[in-house]
């Protein structure tokens, strides 16, 4: 191996790491996000429409999603 190439291994590496710590970031940013619509739900109870709770209902899924989303990114990255 030359010394390009370990300073390339090196740097794809380093890009990974920073990408990993980027959708760990946003992973937990989607989590958080979708433990507060659940704790809206928990909170105003009755006091929201059924419409109100189809909607936090709606936004806990797709922030969950995504989450789910960032952490594939990650095992992928990780798996190749």
């Amino acid at each position: 191996m030359s010394s390009k190439d370990a300073l390339e291994k090196g740097l794809d590496a380093i890009k990974d790491a920073a990408k990993n710590v980027k959708d760990a970031i946003t992973e937990a940013g989607h989590r958080s996000a979708a433990e507060g619509e659940h704790l809206k739900r928990d909170v105003a109870g009755d006091e929201m429409t059924v419409s109100e709770k189809a909607g936090s209902m709606a936004n806990q899924a797709k922030e969950s999603v995504l989450a789910d989303v960032d952490r594939a990114k990650r095992t992928v990255r990780e798996n190749t």
